[in-house]
């Protein structure tokens, strides 16, 4: 008797150098093989989901209000996980999209602060039922935020952004934050990134690293428990 293989997850990036890091080990080790595309540099992304056992759809430096033609296109395929009802996870950018398919608005902060490094996270009612366990703290790397499109569930909250993650349906999430973060991905974002990125909610080097050894432990446990619950057959 053979077992079958887990059908694959559709991982979508947006730089050629990008990497789906822990989210993406996390997925492997459930069985899933990970069918990576980046629409930016013209890989298509398919008509159906049917082949899929979800998607998910990583941040990276450009804006969701961007003219660009393929991040349009992007934004538009969103409907094809939310109309099937596919399991679906924006992350960052990811997130921003979603929101942008369902008519919300993503915008920068009023007074010009940013998040970028570790910032509190507070579960809301609707999130506490989805999951018990929330990180205290989680990492942040972003300039922008979204609004709770119609439609949507608001499952945490922060401070200077307060919509920290959504949920659309029973499948569809989005998240502000980036439970993919690896050591060598702290290591490369704060040496490359970190000087572009100047303003109020702007860390230091140091508290980057500093964050990670006090709040990774919560935040990637609580990314092991949501993959869980993210991919649980419907029902």
């Amino acid at each position: 008797m053979t077992t079958e293989e887990p059908a694959p997850i559709l991982i979508v990036l947006h730089q050629e150098t990008s990497s789906p890091g822990r989210i993406g080990e996390m997925l492997i080790r459930r069985g899933h093989r990970l069918d990576v595309r980046r629409p930016r540099y013209g890989d298509p992304l398919p008509t159906t989901l049917a082949g899929h056992a979800g998607a998910v759809v990583f941040g990276g430096p450009m804006s969701a209000n961007d003219d660009d033609e393929w991040l349009r296109r992007e934004i538009d395929w969103i409907g094809v996980p939310l109309a099937e009802e596919k399991p679906f996870l924006g992350i960052c950018l990811g997130a921003q999209m979603m929101v942008r398919h369902l008519g919300g608005r993503v915008e920068r902060h009023p007074r010009g602060a940013l998040e970028v490094g570790w910032f509190p996270l507070e579960p809301t009612g609707e999130g506490r039922r989805l999951m018990s366990h929330w990180p205290s703290r989680v990492y942040q790397w972003h300039r922008e935020g979204f609004e709770v499109p119609a439609g949507a569930r608001l499952l945490a909250e922060g401070d200077a952004f307060p919509h920290q993650a959504i949920a659309v349906g029973r499948r569809a999430f989005g998240i502000q934050f980036h439970p993919e973060l690896t050591l060598a991905m702290m290591h490369r974002w704060t040496v490359r990134a970190l000087a572009r990125m100047e303003g109020q909610g702007v860390q230091s080097r140091r508290q980057h690293f500093d964050g990670r050894e006090l709040h990774d432990r919560q935040m990637r446990t609580w990314a092991e428990r949501f993959l869980d619950l993210w991919l649980a057959p419907a029902g």
